[in-house]
Order: C-alpha cells, then structure tokens, then sequence
C-alpha cells in the first residue's frame, strides 16, 4: 500500500529526515511516534504528497508520487488520500454535512450524490441530527468526527491524521481512537498517524519510532539498553 525508500529531508542546513525506508500494509493502523523535532510532521506530509522530499521515492496504492507533477499531485491527493489534523480545520460558514461534501465537488460529483456519500459518512458517525449545524454549534469531539468524514468522503485508501485526538478530552479521544478501527473494518482504510498519545499507539497494529530523523529498530534499542 504504502513503500517509502531512502526518503531524506532538509530545511536550509538542518536535515529532519536522513533516510527513511518504511512499508505499511493496506488495512493497517499504523501510530507513528517520537519526540518533538524527530520529523514525525515531515514524514507525513510527505506521504500525504503535501511536500517532496530531497531523495528517494514514496509509492501510495501503487503510484510513485514523487515522478507526478503539481497539477497530477493535487488529483491524486484529492482521490487517494484524506487528511485529519488536530483542530478540525472546519469552515464556519458551512454546515456539518456542507463541510463533508467540499472534497467531492473538488473530485467532480454532481451535488446529489455528494450529499448523499456526506449523508450516509454522518449516519455512521452518529450524528445524522447534526447535519444542518455548523461547527459552532458542535461539542469538539463532534467537530472532530466530521472532520474525519469529510477525510473519508472520497473513499481514499489512506488516512493520514497529525495528533487526531490532541485538543480531545478523554472520553472524546477514546471515542475517536475506536472510530479509525471501526472504520478500517468498515472500509478498509490504511490510517497513518502521527501521536503523542500514548494510549492510541498501544492500540495501533504498529508503531513506528521516529528519532532524529531515523527509524529506531527494536533490536537497536534492546542492544543500546543492554549496554
């Protein structure tokens, strides 16, 4: 689903990413993980074709993204690939289920079919009565749960979500957390997420550690340990 070879980053004279080989599974939840400045942010949008890197190649359902020009790039991220952020980035002049539907009329369906994809993502979030509000007038963790649905609205194969549940109080985050699982099952989507939460990464199919712009490897840090 996802191959990432030799991915390397820099910013002027700081390198955040020093090559990064990375193959995730269709299907998988994957946490990614590390202190603040590892180049966790970095890494995803670079999968999320949000930014290229200096080297190497990053390949999403098949495609090698960094071969695809601005204009294919912007396609492919609209029909590919759904984003969730930590503040849920909801216009405030739109309703719920208006918000929703915004990346579908990008990818060219007609309004009716629009909102009945936007319809049938906030019926299995649970906030059917909700449709009609706009973000003011939602709790957080329903601001968040449209905001996922708004990721899924074009049946992307991936996910990638940046601290989903860092603005969320418990009982939201924990609601959140079980939602990516109930929609991997749901829809079969890959999730990537970048956490600090560490309740979240326990729970993943994987996590992956990021460290100074590497991946650590578990027998790195047992052999270090032992040291």
């Amino acid at each position: 689903m996802i191959d990432i070879q030799n991915i390397t980053k820099s910013f002027g004279s700081l390198q955040v990413l020093k090559g990064i080989d990375l193959h995730i599974d269709r299907g998988e939840v994957v946490s990614i993980v590390g202190p603040s400045g590892a180049g966790k942010t970095t890494l995803l949008q670079i999968i999320g074709t949000l930014d290229r890197p200096d080297t190497g190649t990053v390949c999403v359902d098949g495609i090698d993204t960094t071969t695809l020009s601005s204009k294919k790039l912007s396609d492919f991220r609209n029909q590919h690939l759904g984003f969730v952020f930590q503040f849920h980035q909801l216009l405030p002049e739109f309703t719920a289920i208006e918000n929703i539907m915004i990346p579908a009329y990008i990818a060219g369906l007609s309004r009716k079919r629009a909102k009945q994809r936007a319809q049938e993502l906030l019926d299995f979030m649970g906030l059917a009565d909700r449709a009609t509000h706009k973000p003011n007038e939602l709790s957080g963790g329903e601001k968040q749960r449209v905001a996922v649905a708004r990721a899924l609205v074009n049946s992307p194969a991936v996910i990638l979500a940046d601290e989903p549940s860092g603005s969320l109080d418990s009982k939201n985050k924990a609601e959140l957390h079980q939602l990516f699982f109930d929609l991997r099952d749901q829809f079969g989507q890959t999730f990537v997420i970048v956490t600090h939460d560490e309740a979240l990464a326990q729970i993943t199919d994987r996590t992956i550690h990021l460290r100074d712009g590497l991946i650590e490897l578990p027998e790195t840090n047992i052999t270090s340990l032992s040291l």
